[in-house]
């Protein structure tokens, strides 16, 4: 599965659009690595669970994403965008969406 941020893919050519595919996920923070965190901001440095944590999050809403295009006979997804939103306090969701289509080499 082609995947891309942009509109078109060089050497390919979009023969159809499928549609809005999408993936999501909420996840929350972990109560001790909250804590950790809570002493990083006095001290500085990277919030490393923070950042395992978003990208478990970013690799499992692109899998969500990929199954729904499979679904609908896409072989690639094109303009792809993510957004974050706060859920409940402590809570987040990932969202990814991108458009469904075939391609195929000109």
């Amino acid at each position: 599965m082609l995947i891309s941020n942009m509109e078109v893919v060089p050497g390919k050519r979009i023969t159809q659009h499928l549609g809005l595919v999408q993936g999501s996920t909420v996840r929350a923070k972990h109560a001790g690595k909250d804590l950790m965190a809570s002493l990083k901001n006095i001290f500085g440095g990277e919030l490393r669970g923070y950042t395992e944590l978003l990208s478990e999050s970013r690799d499992e809403a692109m899998q969500r994403m990929e199954q729904q295009a499979k679904t609908l006979g896409a072989n690639a997804i094109l303009n792809v965008r993510f957004s974050t939103s706060s859920i409940a306090a402590g809570a987040s969701e990932l969202f990814v969406y991108g458009s469904a289509v075939i391609v195929e080499d000109r």
